[in-house]
């Protein structure tokens, strides 16, 4: 038999149960049962049955007391405290337990009761360990063959549709891969951006917000332009860059002399940055370990008004056990500090275009009116070559955060969600 502090070990068993995709696009929460919560010396004893042995959890007396459900100490709609924590006495101690067949009440030795579903112990440990679906997210790396089946997702399983899984398939697609295509898409900017605001409000920049443009440079950027893009990330320069990105490409009319049927060019990059940085530190851990240690200006500084600069220096790959964001536009790059290695720097930064630039890292397609592209910022590099005649396109960026939450609550159930959100680390 072992004991543990809170948040230390698993204690519950989950009680499993069907779920169908179809009726809701919500994953079921994990439901539990529990054998006893019990007074000790030290606090209150948890008792739970775990692979037919038995497991005791040790919890806080005034944590459990600070963590009460009832409606009077949380605002049900809110899921915000309703009152004073340090109001409560620091000696509480549990007056009376008397479990029921989903949880436990505890009266308190200031009067106050409290109630605890089985199911609420289960959520809270499991988040703790950190080692639960929601928290981590299985990610797939993926090169130049993923042309062969890329990630899709119908238009109307997603817009005004009767329930969640077309929005849950997206977003988890999106979270899995990096990106997702949504096929049958109006050639609107209508449609387009009504699509992007089921995930989530579009991010204003100072290129505006939703945007609908041609190759004309009106906001000083390369991307305005007909010219050939090698894969990058955008917004580099932000504090937070764009955690989405999308395109949708509503028209491409070629140039008065040359015929429709005729190539245009204009085909669109894909780079995997997670698969391209698992690729670099396994052949070269040296010039991994220096895009990861070495902190690097960017900026943005193409519009009269605008000097753009994140709070600080940011590596190319952020991430310790796993990766958690690429930072790469080298022309937005600014000066790297000669308090560093400058030289292992470029060596390490030549190696990275390298891998970036193989062939079967690149995923090169065509973009195409009804089948709209979005992707993680934060993972995909991005570029194009360059094209002739006028292109047309639409699209926006979203945040992280928006694009997070809308994953949680259309793929896991509210209280799940809530209690993974509350013990974040």
């Amino acid at each position: 038999m072992k004991t543990s502090l809170v948040g230390v070990s698993r204690a519950i068993r989950p009680l499993t149960r069907s779920w169908s995709a179809a009726s809701s696009g919500v994953r079921p929460s994990a439901k539990c049962y529990s054998t006893a919560l019990e007074s000790n010396a030290r606090g209150l004893l948890l008792r739970s049955a775990e692979s037919g042995r038995q497991v005791n959890t040790l919890l806080s007396k005034l944590w459990l007391r600070d963590n009460c459900r009832c409606n009077s100490c949380v605002n049900q709609d809110t899921m915000q405290r309703n009152y004073d924590t340090f109001a409560i006495p620091a000696e509480i101690e549990a007056a009376e337990i008397s479990p029921k067949d989903d949880g436990v009440e505890v009266t308190w030795n200031d009067s106050h009761k409290s109630y605890y579903p089985w199911s609420w112990f289960y959520e809270t440990l499991t988040a703790s360990t950190n080692d639960r679906p929601l928290a981590q997210s299985e990610k797939k790396l993926w090169g130049a063959s993923i042309a062969n089946s890329p990630p899709e997702v119908p238009f109307e399983s997603v817009v005004e549709a009767q329930n969640l899984s077309g929005l849950a398939d997206l977003t988890d697609k999106i979270r899995t891969y990096g990106l997702c295509f949504v096929t049958n898409t109006p050639a609107t900017p209508q449609a387009s951006e009504k699509l992007l605001k089921t995930i989530g409000p579009i991010r204003n920049t100072h290129y505006g917000g939703f945007y609908d443009f041609v190759p004309d440079l009106a906001l000083a950027d390369t991307a305005y332009t007909n010219l050939a893009l090698a894969a990058h990330t955008d917004t580099t320069y932000f504090t937070e860059p764009a955690g989405l990105q999308a395109f949708h490409l509503l028209s491409h009319t070629p140039p008065p002399s040359q015929r429709l049927e005729e190539a245009l060019g204009g085909q669109s990059l894909l780079v995997d940055g997670f698969h391209a940085a698992s690729v670099l530190k396994q052949e070269s851990p040296e010039d991994y370990e220096t895009l990861r240690r070495v902190k690097v200006p960017w900026h943005a500084s193409g519009n009269q008004g605008v000097a753009i600069a994140p709070d600080r220096a940011y590596p190319v790959i952020e991430g310790d056990a796993s990766l958690h964001r690429v930072r790469w536009n080298n022309d937005d790059r600014g000066v790297i500090p000669l308090d560093v290695d400058v030289n292992a720097w470029y060596k390490a930064a030549r190696k990275w275009n390298e891998i970036l630039t193989r062939k079967e890292s690149e995923y090169w397609f065509q973009l195409s009116p009804g089948r709209m592209l979005i992707f993680d910022n934060w993972r995909v590099l991005h570029g194009r070559s360059a094209f002739e005649g006028l292109r047309r396109i639409c699209g926006g960026y979203i945040n992280r955060d928006d694009f997070i939450s809308r994953w949680k609550t259309s793929n896991f159930e509210r209280d799940e969600v809530i209690s993974h959100n509350m013990q974040l680390r």
